[in-house]
């Protein structure tokens, strides 16, 4: 075997067992196991980083601080729950069947978040916080694009803890080493084999794409969407080379796989995308803001000025009202 072949790791680091921890460090007993998983710090953090810099390049057009998280909280549980949806209708046999536990459904801990399910729902959560916040849905995805590609990137090494998601067998130095008694380990191979690392090709494909994509918005200040497009290209064209050498199964349509399919889908969906906004839009977009929807500035609230009843609008106290002669009586 190669020296420079990547390991698999150790069960004991797909999970920290804080019920176990608790027991024997201090004594306590709880009634309910609570294990945090690797897999879900990994998305946790590739949502701070989405969210962290969305708010900068948010901030960085005028955008108020702190409203990305009112977006957020529609279209991170909707991405989730998009994303969950997706892989469970992609990858049927897996959930549904004689002796499975039909709950598993809901084992998110476990693995299985397809992208292409959380891009789906999770643009329509965005879509309602933003017209909600009273921002450009446009400007949101545009600030959003690099940050997606980076959450995935730190989503992808979840793989890498859960053992799956690998590729077919390969000689190179940096093949990945599976245990034989992997659910996904390909029937009829002896024990040994190394596999594609295709987590961390894509790891590295989208890390690469973020930076590029930060470089040509730089460059060339794209918007109304546009950003967004390059992203639906870039991660397209990976996703539907790396999906091709997987092992791990997944339902197919005219002998190609769902997601392939759906990368297509993502290539065409940005090119058009991209093509239509240039030509529909040769101007910059007058505002992250929805027409109407600016933030009041602080002068419109805010004033060294001091009025009393008996002000009038030019600022000079009214005088106090005569007595009439039949006030006096």
């Amino acid at each position: 075997m190669p020296l420079l072949s990547i390991p698999s790791p150790s069960t004991a680091w797909q999970y920290f067992d804080l019920t176990a921890w608790l027991r024997s460090t201090f004594g306590v007993s709880m009634p309910l196991d609570f294990r945090i998983h690797a897999y879900a710090i990994c998305i946790l953090i590739g949502i701070v980083i989405c969210v962290l810099l969305t708010n900068s390049r948010m901030n960085a057009r005028g955008v108020e601080r702190g409203i990305i998280i009112d977006i957020a909280l529609w279209a991170v549980p909707a991405g989730i729950i998009g994303g969950r949806a997706f892989h469970v209708i992609s990858h049927v046999d897996d959930y549904f069947g004689p002796g499975i536990d039909p709950l598993s459904v809901f084992y998110i801990w476990e693995g299985g978040l397809a992208i292409f399910g959380a891009l789906i729902l999770g643009s329509l959560g965005a879509w309602i916080g933003c017209r909600m916040s009273g921002i450009r849905f446009s400007a949101f995805i545009d600030a959003a694009a690099p940050g997606v590609l980076l959450a995935q990137a730190a989503g992808r090494l979840g793989n890498y803890f859960n053992h799956e998601l690998f590729g077919m067998p390969t000689s190179l130095p940096w093949g990945l080493q599976i245990e034989a008694s992997n659910p996904a380990y390909p029937k009829g191979l002896p024990e040994g084999v190394l596999f594609h690392p295709t987590f961390l090709y894509e790891i590295i494909w989208n890390v690469v794409g973020a930076v590029l994509i930060l470089l040509i918005d730089r460059r060339f200040r794209l918007q109304w969407g546009r950003v967004m497009a390059l992203y639906l290209i870039w991660y397209g064209t990976g996703r539907s080379v790396l999906e091709s050498i997987r092992v791990d199964t997944s339902e197919t349509f005219a002998g190609i796989r769902t997601n392939v399919w759906m990368s297509f889908a993502a290539i065409l969906l940005g090119l058009v995308i991209f093509l239509v906004q240039s030509r529909r839009h040769v101007g910059k977009e007058p505002s992250p803001y929805l027409p109407g929807r600016e933030p009041r500035s602080k002068s419109d609230v805010d004033s060294d000025d001091t009025y009393s009843e008996h002000d009038t609008t030019t600022g000079v106290a009214d005088p106090e009202p005569v007595a009439t002669v039949a006030d006096r009586r």
